[in-house]
This record gives structure tokens, sequence and C-alpha cells, in this order.
């Protein structure tokens, strides 16, 4: 009981810290571009809860939930985002490059597709020098359809590799939706054709997923393999492009930049179904309940910045 009051406070905490730099988002404040990541949280906890010591994570462009999942305090990305000396990495990452090597965050790329190649190096490593441990790597639907995705599944195969490929699949590569831009990839398929063990998760149920990561870390681990995770899911905040096309504005799915549309609340929900893992935890927990504890952790995050 103790364990699942701990995890929907990450999630509730997450959600927060990331509206908070979305406010200093909209003010102007930062000089760099920084890809938020709303709707993506219960994923992050789950891949955070699921991560064991020898284990290494390798990211993307979007990266804010697993960063801020993994640091010890807010203050400790912001200054980062603010590209001060204090930042994780002295201000010389920002957003999109941002590691975090004491928090097992060892690379992250702002190129699309290439941190796939580059665990799967981590990977090899650990295999040559007998050492323990799993690389987890997170990529996007976008990504999916580079080469370095294909050519990495097939070396982390055939080289017997520790692996858990996490793609985050929210049906948009910048304001372009799939249907839009390409023919359909079935994972699935493309992961039997391979002989790589493939796991769907939607939903945002935080337990379900912790519960789903841990065992496809488990069965990397037995099997001396690769394993695939598709998330299916949303990432929440939007906006209307107005074009002469769509002189009243086409929906766009927000991809980077503040979210016009996000504020801060006494329970931070922004949808109210299960897109939005904040409305989730409504099955675990009463409406005072969770108010109540996003009061108390916007206070802690608040005494984090002073």
């Amino acid at each position: 009981m103790q364990d699942q009051k701990q995890i929907i406070e990450q999630i509730i905490r997450l959600r927060l810290a990331q509206i908070l730099v979305n406010e200093r988002y909209k003010n102007g404040d930062f000089k760099i571009p920084i890809h938020l990541a709303l709707g993506h949280e219960a994923l992050a906890i789950a891949v955070d809860r699921s991560i064991e010591n020898d284990d290494r994570l390798v990211l993307s462009h979007r990266n804010i939930h697993y960063n801020l999942a993994r640091m010890g305090t807010l203050r400790e990305a912001m200054d980062e985002y603010y590209l001060k000396d204090m930042g994780i990495a002295s201000g010389h990452l920002g957003s999109m490059n941002m590691s975090n090597h004491k928090r097992n965050i060892v690379y992250t790329s702002s190129i699309l597709g290439n941190n796939l190649p580059v665990a799967s190096g981590y990977a090899l490593s650990n295999n040559l020098n007998k050492k323990n441990g799993v690389i987890f790597v997170v990529t996007g639907d976008g990504a999916i359809e580079e080469g370095s995705f294909y050519e990495s599944l097939v070396f982390m195969k055939s080289n017997d590799l520790n692996t858990v490929i996490i793609v985050e699949n929210n049906q948009w590569s910048l304001g372009t939706k799939i249907d839009e831009r390409r023919c359909n990839i079935d994972l699935d398929k493309l992961a039997d054709s391979l002989g790589i063990d493939y796991i769907s998760l939607q939903g945002n149920d935080p337990f379900e997923y912790i519960k789903t990561v841990s065992s496809c870390r488990a069965k990397s681990v037995e099997n001396n393999a690769p394993v695939l995770i598709e998330v299916k899911l949303t990432t929440l905040g939007y906006w209307y492009m107005k074009t002469q096309e769509y002189p009243d504005g086409k929906y766009i799915n927000y991809h980077a930049g503040p979210a016009p549309e996000v504020e801060m609340k006494k329970y931070p929900l922004i949808s109210s179904s299960d897109e939005d893992p904040l409305f989730v935890l409504k099955q675990y927990l009463s409406e005072k309940e969770l108010m109540d504890n996003s009061s108390k952790l916007l206070k802690q995050l608040e005494s984090e910045l002073l």
C-alpha cells in the first residue's frame, strides 16, 4: 500500500514539474527548445521503477519525463534548461541532449534514430565485458521510419544483447499524423520476423506498466535477447495551425515549445480520459486525496526552486 502511494505521488509530481517548466516556457524564459511529455508520465515512472543498478537508459529528444523521474530535485533540471553552470551538465546539454550518468541515463540524442545504434553499442560492450545489466532505449513512432531502427534490432538480436526497446507511439511526427505521411508499420509483425518478443501497452495504468516493463526486463536477461515494447499514448497539449487551406486552424498534436492551453490547477488533469495518466489515478484515490497530494507536492517542487 505504501509503495502504491509513492507511485501515485511520483506521477502527480512529474506532471506538476512539467507544468512548472511549461509556465516558465510560456513566459519566454528559455533559450533552448524543450519537448514536454505531458501524458507520458505513467510510462516514465514504470521505466524508473524497472531499471536496476547495472542497467542503463538511452533517450531521445523528448526526454524530460525520464530525466525528471530520475532527478533528485527539479532545480537540477531547471538550471540545465537555463544553461547555468550549476545545471546537471553545467549548462552544456540543455534539453534535447540531457543525460545524467549518476542516475544511469548515459546518452541522449536530438538526432532522430541516432540513440538506437548507440544503445546497441552499449549493450555489445556489456556483452563483451561480461557485465550485468540491461540497456533500455526509448524512441518514437517517427524514428521507426529510420534505417537505424531496423538495423539496430537486427544487430541486437544477432548478438544476443540484453536490451529493452521502448517505442512511444503518439501517432505524430512533428505536425503530421502517421496516416498523412506513410503506410502502417506493424511492429508486432516486424518483431516476429526477427524472432524478437513484442509487447503492446496502452491505457496508462501505472501498476500494469510497471509489472509489464519489469517482466520485459527479466525476459531480456533470461533469453539474452532484445524485447520490443510499443506504448500507444497521447502527448497532451495541442494547438491550431492557421493556413490558407485551414483558415480556422488545423488541429496539431503538441510537439515542442510551450503548451498554451495547459494551466496549473489544484489537480493538474488535462484530459478526462485514459489518455491522461492522472485520470487513471482516480481508480485508486478519491478526488480529495488526489488534490491533497497535488497541493503537497506542488509546495515541495516550488520550495526546490527557491
